[in-house]
């Protein structure tokens, strides 16, 4: 997967990982997974704390016991565009490692993430995370 940050493009060779983030209005954490599906990513996952504005309601409720509401979406997008910001503290987590990419870029910075297939020297010398 390609992550644009800014003028600077970055790799992430797991084909899952989860977004996450702190709500601007609840304070509380927001987190969606998605998975590589061929040229596009798949939101598979969302887990939030409450509803209201902007939460999906097509979704599927998974059962939990952890306090929050697990909601399968399985929706394909093409690339998401998000804003990073250190008051939202947002990063991407994997299976073995966390990056905040509020770190890796200025406040309120555009992000896109896609799905790209590089040849094996442009990700050897491109930047990984």
């Amino acid at each position: 997967m390609q992550f644009v940050l800014g003028d600077e493009v970055y790799y992430l060779k797991e084909s899952s990982f989860t977004l996450k983030w702190i709500h601007s209005v609840e304070k509380e954490e927001w987190r969606e997974q998605y998975e590589r599906d061929g040229d596009k990513l798949l939101l598979t996952e969302t887990i939030f704390k409450t509803y209201g504005a902007g939460v999906p309601s097509d979704g599927e409720i998974i059962p939990s016991e952890d306090g929050y509401v697990h909601m399968r979406i399985n929706r394909q997008v093409q690339e998401m565009n998000l804003t990073v910001s250190e008051n939202a503290q947002t990063a991407i987590e994997t299976d073995d490692k966390e990056i905040l990419l509020y770190e890796l870029t200025p406040d309120y910075e555009f992000v896109t993430i896609s799905v790209r297939h590089v040849h094996l020297w442009e990700y050897v010398g491109g930047k990984t995370l």
